[in-house]
């Protein structure tokens, strides 16, 4: 972690990868975040799962491992339970304290189900529990998280999916769409701004988890629509000229100078389907709230 933040607070453009957003403080704050007016991913995204729940269970079938990317509080996959009736539920999160209170609580409402919470970076390859090894795999990744991937890091994580579920396995994903930026720069600046203590809060937990020093409260959130990449782009700007030290290493900051904490790439349906085929899978279905807003894909492995 030292040697991951500090080779990116030494780039011409400092960044610190967004997987760091979510220590304990940060999975509550981002939970706060999808409740926001705001924030319509969320509540859009449950309203397409909810609405094609029975289409899903026929395309899924039972039987499967479930395996959640990204599983944070666990809320949306419940109707994935539902309406699939999986042999298994492998939630993956990095945040070990917030996963395993989550998975805790998947149990108690699902006796029956096996649940193997896994701490992870869901971004590289990581070891399924032996138990899964003869189910069929479905693979579950909401939230537009894939918009955090660069296009290139995107291609490759879906490849990895692939892989892990095997030929004839399922990918569900929960893709933003493309809209009005002006739509857009509100789900990330919201009035309340949770948002903006979500992302500052990023440089909580770099100070208690590695030993930096970063002086929070002079730093502030800023996030804009890049229409050219297609993306949000969401930074902490330096509003005076600050030293952070990390592990013996002093990193300057000028007045002024960005921070960049994540990227939310947005993607026209016909655009991300084409990607998923090159990284392997068929569409089998594109499901669309009737603003067109948000997407949940159904994919199959090839």
């Amino acid at each position: 972690m030292v040697a991951e933040v500090t080779r990116g607070l030494r780039l011409p453009q400092k960044s610190i990868p967004p997987k760091y957003f979510y220590d304990p403080a940060g999975s509550r704050l981002f939970d706060a975040i999808t409740r926001l007016p705001e924030y319509y991913l969320t509540r859009t995204e449950i309203g397409i799962l909810n609405h094609n729940r029975q289409a899903i269970g026929e395309h899924v079938g039972s039987g499967t491992c479930l395996v959640e990317y990204g599983s944070g509080s666990s809320t949306k996959v419940r109707i994935l339970l539902e309406a699939c009736d999986p042999r298994a539920y492998v939630p993956v999160d990095i945040s070990r304290s917030h996963l395993v209170a989550a998975a805790r609580a998947v149990y108690d409402d699902y006796p029956a189900l096996s649940v193997y919470p896994t701490c992870a970076d869901y971004s590289g390859p990581f070891e399924l529990p032996p138990a899964t090894r003869d189910m069929p795999r479905v693979a579950f990744f909401p939230g537009s998280s894939i918009g955090n991937f660069d296009p290139a890091a995107a291609d490759r994580f879906l490849r990895g999916v692939a892989q892990t579920v095997g030929p004839g396995g399922t990918l569900i994903i929960g893709v933003d769409a493309k809209k009005d930026p002006g739509v857009l720069a509100r789900a990330y600046n919201d009035t309340a701004g949770v948002t903006a203590r979500f992302n500052e809060n990023l440089l909580r937990h770099l100070n208690a988890a590695i030993g930096a020093d970063f002086d929070v409260a002079g730093f502030r959130h800023r996030a804009v629509y890049n229409a050219d990449a297609g993306r949000i782009e969401m930074y902490l700007d330096a509003e005076r000229d600050q030293v952070v030290r990390i592990n013996g290493d002093a990193v300057e900051f000028a007045r002024g100078e960005a921070l960049h904490t994540e990227n939310s790439y947005k993607y026209a349906p016909d655009e991300f389907i084409a990607k998923a085929a090159r990284a392997g899978f068929d569409c089998i279905d594109a499901l669309l709230d009737e603003r067109r807003y948000f997407m949940v894909l159904l994919l199959r492995v090839r």
